[in-house]
C-alpha cells in the first residue's frame, strides 16, 4: 500500500492515442514511471453516465471499444487488468456514508476513457482497476462531493484517476476530421477560446476556488463552446474533491490536439 499518491486528472483524447506516438501519450508514460505503484485504480470516466453513482465490481472487466470509424488495430487491443471488487465495495461504502446513494455493477468493463491512458500509465495491466460512473444531470458540485467522499481511498493507496478533457468540442473536431478525411489529430495552433478557458480553470484550481469551479458553466469564459455537454469536464471535479482541501496543484501541458482538444493533465497532491 502506498499513501504517497496524488489524485490525477487526464484529458484522454482520441482513442488513437493508444496507437499513435503523441505528446499526451508520452506524458502518461512518464507519469507511470514516476508515480508510486498504486494498490488499485478507481477511474471516473466521462464515458460512463448514470443517474446516480455506480461502481464496477467485475472481477475481470472487459475492454470496451465504445467508438466507431477507427482503424482495426484499435479494436484488437485488450487491457486485461484484474478487477478491484473489494476496493469498489469500499468506494460504495464511503459514498453511502456521505449520503450519496451508490450501487454496484458487476458487468461493466473498462471504456476507452479508462483503458487508453492506462495502457501508457500501467502498461503491465497488473494493478486492479474499477470504474465509477458520472452523473451529468447533477452538476459539478455533486462531483466535488463524490470526490470528497472517496478521499480516504487515496490514503489507502488507491489512485483516483479522473478521465475527461480540459476542453471537448467534439463537434468542431469531427467536422475538421471529415474535411481532412482522417480520424488522426494534428498539431495546429490552439484556438483562442481553448487557451482562455483552460487558463481560467487553472487559476481556479490553484486557488482551490471550489465555489467558482462548481459554477464553471456560468463563470468560465467560453464554457459552453469548450464543453457543449458537461460529461468530459465533470471527472476533474472528482479528482479535486478526492485530494482534500488546498492540495498542491501540478499541471502537465500535453498540448492541444487539432486546435480544440486541450490535453492538460493535473496532479493534485494531498496535504500530509
Amino acid at each position: 500500500m502506498n499513501a504517497d499518491l496524488p489524485t490525477l486528472f487526464i484529458s484522454h483524447g482520441s482513442p488513437m492515442h493508444a496507437v499513435e506516438a503523441r505528446r499526451a501519450g508520452e506524458a502518461w508514460r512518464a507519469l507511470g514511471l514516476r508515480l508510486p505503484k498504486p494498490k488499485a485504480v478507481l477511474v471516473a470516466s466521462a464515458h460512463w453516465e448514470t443517474e446516480l453513482p455506480m461502481v464496477g465490481t467485475a472481477k475481470r472487466p472487459e475492454t470496451i471499444h465504445d467508438f466507431g470509424g477507427f482503424p482495426e488495430e484499435l479494436y484488437r487491443i485488450r487491457y486485461a487488468a484484474p478487477g478491484a471488487p473489494e476496493m469498489a465495495a469500499r468506494a460504495i461504502e464511503l459514498l453511502e456514508g456521505a449520503g450519496l446513494p451508490a450501487t454496484a455493477n458487476s458487468c461493466r468493463g473498462l471504456d476507452h476513457g479508462a483503458w487508453v491512458p492506462l495502457l501508457k500509465l500501467l502498461p503491465e495491466a497488473d494493478v486492479p482497476v474499477a470504474q465509477i460512473s458520472i452523473q451529468p444531470s447533477l452538476g459539478a458540485g455533486h462531483h466535488l462531493r463524490v470526490g470528497e467522499a472517496l478521499a480516504p481511498l487515496v490514503a489507502e493507496g488507491v489512485l483516483v484517476l479522473a478521465s475527461g478533457h480540459m476542453t471537448h468540442n467534439l463537434r468542431e473536431w469531427i467536422a475538421d476530421a471529415r474535411r481532412r478525411g482522417s480520424m488522426s489529430v494534428d498539431d495546429r495552433a490552439p484556438e483562442a477560446y481553448v487557451r482562455e478557458f483552460a487558463a481560467w480553470i487553472d487559476d481556479a484550481l490553484r486557488r482551490d476556488d471550489r465555489a467558482a469551479l462548481a459554477r464553471w458553466a456560468e463563470a468560465a469564459p467560453h464554457a459552453l463552446r469548450s464543453h457543449p455537454t458537461p460529461e468530459h469536464f465533470l471527472p476533474l471535479m472528482i479528482a479535486v474533491g478526492a485530494a482534500g482541501r488546498n492540495p498542491r496543484v501540478e499541471r502537465i501541458d500535453a498540448g492541444v490536439d487539432s486546435g480544440v482538444l486541450a490535453m492538460d493533465a493535473y496532479l493534485f497532491w494531498p496535504q500530509r
